[in-house]
């Protein structure tokens, strides 16, 4: 597994993530060996967040690993904050207090990245940077970052910040490409020049935050996998193609998509098969030609000017 510096040298960590949004729903010895399969492919940085299984994602993976300072050395954790039932919430009071829950279940003192979910529209960016600094003073969270939020977002809260962000966690797909198409289609009256995010994937490339792409392996927002489906025929004849010549699986391909991108981005994949975990850790072995990524970008149907 290649090894990428988050944040601009915050923290040096495995090209690939494993999202643990769902190990809440394995025994504790299927997720005991799900981690295990994530180390020995060289995948050291652990995606959580508090609302994951209502917080038992969180339990099960310290369990899984018999959590205890020599083991909590083997992973970079990171976990978010910030949704609750019904609405999101970066108040302070609500930062600290997730903090803790989150530490109490992972069975750990501190977490390496901390992210604030979704945005906040009545966010406090001054309480918001008391909680980081109290957070920070304290040890219980080393690194700091956001999801889903856009340039100026992210301004406010750094306005006021004492700390960096390193990490801004996005949707990206090969079927899900808004930042890429926008930069495509510059001083165009078509759809794809319509700049839904403020054209964040060059914000963060300017500013050292590393991207990380989340559902990379869904079309739309939730509504299935482009893989091994009708819907996208041509898609996936190249990307099958790509993968026989290659020696790798389709999902390989569909993260080396991602990896072949020069932002240095660091997908976040959420699979609990053991087999497939192995087969698209293999994404990390190859590096797609820029005649290839362009050829499946195509495929997927977009077009270029």
């Amino acid at each position: 597994m290649r090894r990428i510096s988050i944040g601009n040298g915050a923290l040096t960590a495995s090209e690939i993530s494993l999202g643990c949004m769902r190990i809440n729903e394995l025994s504790e010895k299927a997720a005991a060996n799900l981690i295990n399969t994530a180390l020995e492919e060289g995948i050291d940085f652990f995606d959580h967040a508090d609302i994951y299984g209502g917080g038992k994602s969180e339990e099960v993976f310290a369990q899984a690993v018999d959590m205890c300072p020599s083991i909590r050395e083997k992973f970079i954790i990171q976990t978010k904050c910030g949704i609750r039932q019904g609405y999101f919430d970066f108040s302070k009071e609500h930062i600290l207090e997730a903090v803790d829950g989150s530490l109490k279940r992972l069975q750990t003192d501190y977490i390496d990245v901390l992210l604030l979910h979704r945005p906040d529209a009545l966010v406090e960016p001054e309480e918001v940077a008391e909680a980081f600094s109290i957070l920070q003073s304290n040890g219980k969270v080393r690194n700091f970052g956001v999801s889903n939020q856009n340039p100026m977002q992210i301004e406010l809260l750094k306005k006021y910040l004492n700390q960096k962000i390193v990490i801004n966690q996005l949707q990206l797909s090969i079927t899900n490409t808004g930042m890429i198409d926008a930069g495509f289609n510059v001083n165009m009256k078509v759809d794809g020049s319509i700049d839904r995010d403020g054209s964040i994937l060059d914000y963060c490339r300017l500013n050292d935050i590393t991207i990380q792409p989340w559902s990379p392996f869904q079309y739309g927002f939730f509504e299935g996998v482009f893989l091994n489906n009708d819907k996208f025929p041509e898609l996936n004849k190249k990307i099958d193609e790509l993968a026989q010549n290659k020696g790798v699986t389709n999902t390989a391909i569909a993260i080396a998509w991602l990896l072949r991108h020069p932002a240095n981005m660091q997908p976040i994949v959420g699979t609990t098969n053991v087999s497939r975990l192995r087969d698209i850790c293999k994404a990390s072995t190859i590096e797609l030609t820029r005649q290839e990524w362009y050829e499946i970008y195509l495929a997927a149907g977009n077009k270029l000017p």
